[in-house]
């Protein structure tokens, strides 16, 4: 999300990449990502196309089947001028799996897709308008945490498909900050997304918005976010999230909960990184134990790709931090259900790229 007090200079881009549709082939992909640099090649240092993303290698054992999946998730942001950013991500996997779901030889089912694109608007200084193919603003994991490079479980939430619609939404959001004090600020997003059944970009006609509260002293952020669709099976979402990481402990404390029409539940994330101990590039300072708590209550049957039963989930992770941007996530959950509990192994390698377009001229 963009800061509504800066403008799109190449060092704004690059504290934003770092913090965080279906296309029928990946020839189509890279010519999206290649081509919308062009229109900025006369741009100077402020306006230099950056391209970033990750490159990971995922396995998973769940019930003693095992996958395998190399994925590559590229993302550019290409400024035009100093009030327009476009902004695209995509990925790119094969998903190599038993053939029959449990035997048989293993067989690869190849996807390429854009997971968004969009075009932001800077309106003024503390207002960004969207317009395209947006992630969709309910709550804090679709927006921030669905990158592989930035994820600590390999797993989204249980609740995640809650307000989410597909994930992205199609038509126009805007967001912005509503109050800045030292001690307080006031932030806002609101969309309306169209109906659409094109092969590459599909969407529901929806609304929603997300309003959150930071305090800058507690490092403390508190939102309340709300979703309606208004097709087929119209219903409401309602979710709420709170995030904190104290300053003084590496520590980071996540959460959501969400309720739609026939299925609420909750998450809770804590991370903690061993840095205090030796420093942050010692071998001890590199691990980072990860522990996540989630449960699904089935209020009524329903599609919305929650499972099907009342479920309670335990995750325990230890990812670790290697030099140049590379990490490795492993996993161990439990997973109970009347329909039957699982118990899930998880390894994640990925590497972190980023890099300009090209070198840009200072003015």
């Amino acid at each position: 999300m963009l800061d509504g007090g800066r403008s799109m200079t190449v060092s704004s881009l690059l504290m934003r990449l770092k913090s965080g549709l279906i296309v029928p082939n990946i020839a189509r992909i890279l010519s999206i990502l290649l081509l919308l640099p062009i229109s900025g090649l006369k741009a100077d240092a402020q306006n230099t196309p950056l391209i970033s993303g990750g490159v990971g290698f995922l396995t998973t054992t769940n019930g003693g089947v095992t996958a395998l999946q190399p994925v590559i998730s590229p993302v550019a942001a290409v400024p035009l001028g100093e009030h327009l950013l476009v902004e695209s991500r995509a990925y790119i996997s094969d998903f190599i799996a038993p053939k029959n779901g449990n035997s048989g030889p293993y067989q690869g089912d190849f996807f390429a897709g854009l997971q968004y694109l969009q075009l932001d608007y800077l309106a003024a200084p503390k207002v960004t308008l969207t317009v395209g193919d947006f992630l969709t603003p309910f709550a804090t994991y679709n927006e921030r945490l669905t990158p592989i490079w930035i994820s600590k479980f390999q797993d989204a939430p249980l609740i995640y498909p809650i307000g989410n619609q597909q994930g992205s939404s199609i038509g126009v959001m805007l967001r912005g900050n509503a109050y800045s004090a030292p001690h307080v600020r006031l932030n806002y997003t609101g969309y309306f997304s169209v109906s659409s059944s094109v092969k590459q970009f599909t969407g529901e006609r929806a609304s929603g918005g997300r309003f959150s509260m930071y305090l800058p002293d507690k490092r403390l952020e508190i939102g309340v976010s709300y979703s309606r669709l208004l097709q087929g099976q119209q219903g409401n979402s309602e979710g709420f999230d709170v995030w904190w990481q104290p300053y003084r402990v590496p520590l980071a404390i996540r959460s959501e909960y969400a309720h739609g029409p026939h299925a609420q539940g909750y998450w809770i994330e804590a991370a903690y990184r061993l840095s205090q101990w030796s420093g942050p590039d010692s071998w001890l300072g590199r691990l980072e134990p990860v522990f996540r708590i989630q449960q699904t209550f089935r209020d009524s049957p329903g599609q919305d790709q929650l499972p099907a039963a009342s479920t309670q989930r335990a995750d325990f992770g230890l990812d670790y931090h290697l030099p140049h941007e590379v990490r490795v996530n492993t996993s161990y959950s439990r997973q109970f259900a009347s329909t039957g509990n699982t118990n899930i192994w998880e390894t994640t390698v990925t590497y972190r790229f980023l890099f300009p377009a090209w070198k840009g001229r200072s003015k």
